[in-house]
C-alpha cells in the first residue's frame, strides 16, 4: 500500500486536533524520498506539535519506521498557520516557568528551612 504512511498520519493527526476537517495533508514523492506536508488550524498546532516538540518528534518517529518497512524515506512538514507569531524568548531561556528574579538563592533557601 503506497499511501499507509499519508492514512497513518490522517487518523493520529484527526485525533488529536479539535477540528479535523481542516487538516489537510500533501504527499510528494521524489529522488529523496517521501515529503509529506501538514496544514492544521492554527488553534490546533500546539496539540500537533506538542510540549517542547514531543509529539511532532513521535509522529515523525513513526512515520520514518512506516517508511522503512516500504522501503521509503518518509519526512514530516508542518505547515505553519498564516499570520502566526512565535512568542519571543529572552536570550538563553529553557522555557521554565521561573524567572531569575523569582529565584531564590541558596542562602535564602536555607535561611527559609531554619524558620520550619
Amino acid at each position: 500500500m503506497q499511501d499507509a504512511d499519508k492514512v497513518f498520519l490522517e487518523y493520529v493527526v484527526k485525533a488529536l486536533v479539535d477540528n479535523p476537517n481542516d487538516v489537510k495533508i500533501d504527499r510528494t514523492v521524489d529522488e529523496m524520498g517521501v515529503l509529506i506536508t501538514l496544514s492544521v488550524n492554527p488553534a490546533d498546532m500546539g496539540k500537533i506539535i506538542g510540549r517542547m516538540g514531543n509529539t511532532a518528534k513521535a509522529i515523525r518517529t513513526l512515520l520514518r519506521i512506516i517508511g522503512m518497512k516500504n522501503n521509503a524515506r518518509v519526512n514530516l512538514k508542518i505547515n505553519e498557520p498564516e499570520g502566526s507569531t512565535r512568542p519571543e524568548r529572552p536570550a538563553g531561556s529553557t522555557g521554565s516557568y521561573s524567572t531569575p528574579s523569582a529565584m531564590k538563592t541558596v542562602d535564602q533557601a536555607m535561611e527559609d528551612l531554619k524558620g520550619i
